[in-house]
């Protein structure tokens, strides 16, 4: 049988999941009466609750005798290293590009890494049938983005289809018959070139790692391309690292190969097949899996260096062990390690006390997945705010940058620039108009700028401008970069908020907590509306006296609290602050509970 392998591209939102599930119906991979979920590639609960694709998924169709592995990518910037490694093991990408917003920054991103490949990209302008979408346009800025990306003569002859991914429909013309996906079907048999074999069959087997799975029943899983050679149930190989070094001979006890959105146990598999083998303890993502006689391992990317570090510590709040059951620093640590073995692109380092852990990673949506999964297994936590990783080259401090693409109403764009390019010390790339009333504004602004800028962001634009980011490099430390301008209101108290107090409070500030909240002393409960801290009594009810006046007694009524998210709460602290994460709640706190301790803290 012959043999495709293809990634699906895109920037997040895209419709690549959708279009996947499609692909899938279309081609028999369901039976007519089989109960699937939508979006049956995002298989994680996370994942369907933010319509995003987190992980990179596989699964197989087969199209007039031709088997296509089909690869689901991530589009968030923050799974970017994912992306770049599965891109080795194909010959082809299908990349998906929304006929309304045109290419975004992660579609340059994943689409400058394709063609460094060399890989020829199919070009899907998706969505066609939205009111807003001008595909012709949409087609011109991928034209211009790849001759940008310095693509060659072969790759900007790009074959492009029209497409709905909802609909079901895939065609080559605008006003074609839109009827199913077949076109898009014939074009990657046809377009896409089948697996070179680096050698015969009859070669020493290789492979290498792309991506690292756990099973409960068969331990790790690493899954990737069969470059050369064969490999057998119960054959013994060995695994090299990158830089040659020998890590570890073992026996194959489980070779696994996708078929539909099932993995099937297979006894062999051949060079060009894309394969999960079982049996080694200590082998990761970008090593070589090979035969025992094979010598040099296969070039592999390496993994991007993380760019923030978060605290995860045990929560030591007045409230701590009531919702979770795990909340011991030896579990977390356990826990944060096992995510490690699996997620390549975070590191784990222990503090010195031993009661906190440093977990580094790509960005701060990262980081809340993450927390969020820990909190959904029951583990409590005390989360520090997000620090950028400095870097030294030949003695000058360096700081990451992003490239940010904002796209905004006309009215906002004044607003917008002069946040990023004053305090957060950004700097403007590029400003156009991008349809109907829209500007598109693209700038560079530190990585610390943009801790935290998010909800602030929506806040300016009304909640209508979209905000994209994705690394861009290493700039000289550009200086301080003011944090959250108000103050906070603090507890005095430990018990429940009493409604009165509440309301007489409201004039100090917004509150985020309503009535009968748990409270303890140290507990952030609002925010101030001026720059300082202050600590007031949640606590206090009102003076009962036997007389009756009319007017003095009417019911009291308090404004809706503010409720952060995760990622929010996460960015809206300061240094001295903690987040307090637990099963069932998010609360904000000082790190020093005790008044007097935060003083000693501050003068130190």
């Amino acid at each position: 049988m012959e043999l495709r392998n293809v990634a699906i591209i895109a920037h997040v939102d895209h419709g690549k999941t959708t279009l996947v599930d499609e692909l899938l119906k279309q081609s028999g991979a369901f039976r007519a009466n089989q109960a699937v979920a939508e979006r049956a590639m995002d298989s994680n609960d996370l994942e369907r609750e933010r319509g995003i694709t987190i992980l990179a998924k596989a699964t197989s169709v087969e199209w007039k005798g031709t088997r296509i592995n089909i690869v689901d990518t991530p589009g968030h910037a923050d799974f970017g290293a994912e992306v770049e490694r599965i891109l080795s093991m194909v010959d082809g990408v299908v990349l998906l590009v929304d006929a309304a917003e045109g290419p975004m920054p992660q579609t340059k991103f994943v689409t400058s890494k394709a063609l460094a490949l060399g890989l020829r990209p199919i070009v899907v302008l998706n969505k066609v049938d939205k009111p807003d979408a001008e595909p012709d346009r949409a087609l011109d800025e991928v034209f211009d983005l790849f001759s940008a990306l310095d693509a060659d003569e072969d790759q900007l002859d790009f074959p492009h289809l029209y497409a709905s991914g909802r609909s079901g429909w895939c065609d080559a013309e605008l006003d074609g018959d839109r009827k199913n996906l077949d076109a898009l079907f014939n074009l990657i048999v046809n377009h896409v070139p089948a697996p070179k074999q680096v050698k015969k069959v009859e070669d020493d087997f290789r492979m290498l790692a792309v991506t690292l799975g756990a099973d409960p029943f068969v331990g790790r899983l690493l899954t990737g391309r069969v470059e050369s050679g064969h490999v057998k149930v119960g054959q013994t190989i060995q695994s090299i690292s990158r830089i040659g070094q020998k890590i570890e001979q073992f026996r194959v006890t489980k070779i696994q190969a996708f078929r539909g959105l099932q993995m099937q146990d297979i006894d062999e598999a051949f060079a060009g097949d894309i394969v999960s083998i079982a049996g080694m303890t200590k082998t990761t993502v970008a090593d070589t899996l090979c035969a025992l006689a094979v010598e040099e391992p296969l070039e592999a990317q390496p993994i991007d260096p993380p760019t923030i570090t978060v605290t995860f510590g045990i929560n030591d709040s007045p409230l701590a062990g009531r919702d979770g059951k795990k909340v011991q620093s030896r579990v977390i640590r356990e826990r944060l390690y096992k995510e490690a073995e699996t997620n390549v692109a975070i590191r784990i380092a222990d503090t010195p006390g031993g009661e906190a852990f440093e977990v580094s990673g790509r960005g701060e949506l990262q980081m809340g997945v993450l927390i969020e999964n820990m909190r959904r297994e029951g583990f409590e936590l005390s989360i520090s705010r997000p620090q950028v990783i400095m870097r030294d080259e030949d003695g000058v401090k360096m700081e990451p940058v992003e490239e940010a693409t904002i796209d905004v109403d006309d009215e906002y764009t004044g607003a917008v620039i002069e946040k990023l390019t004053g305090p957060r010390k950004g700097e403007l790339v590029e400003m156009r108009p991008a349809g109907a009333g829209k500007t598109r504004i693209i700038a560079h602004v530190p990585s610390r700028g943009l801790i935290g800028y998010h909800g602030e962001f929506l806040t300016d634009t009304r909640g209508t401008g979209v905000l994209n980011r994705v690394f861009h490099g290493w700039t000289p430390h550009k200086g301080d970069i003011p944090g959250r301008r108000q103050g906070v209101l603090i507890s005095m108290e430990n018990g429940e908020a009493v409604a009165y107090a509440l309301w007489n409070l409201e004039e100090r500030g917004k509150m985020m907590i309503g009535a009968q909240a748990p409270v303890y002393q140290g507990m952030i409960i609002g925010e101030h509306s001026r720059d300082n801290d202050l600590e007031v009594n949640p606590l206090k009810g009102k003076k009962l006296t036997n007389v009756r006046a009319s007017g003095s007694d009417e019911a009291v009524r308090l404004t809706t609290p503010i409720t952060l998210s995760l990622e929010e709460a996460i960015a809206y602290i300061n240094d001295d602050e903690l987040v307090e994460v637990t099963p069932n709640a998010i609360r904000l706190r000082k790190r020093h509970l005790d008044p007097h301790e935060r003083k000693r803290a501050s003068r130190a």
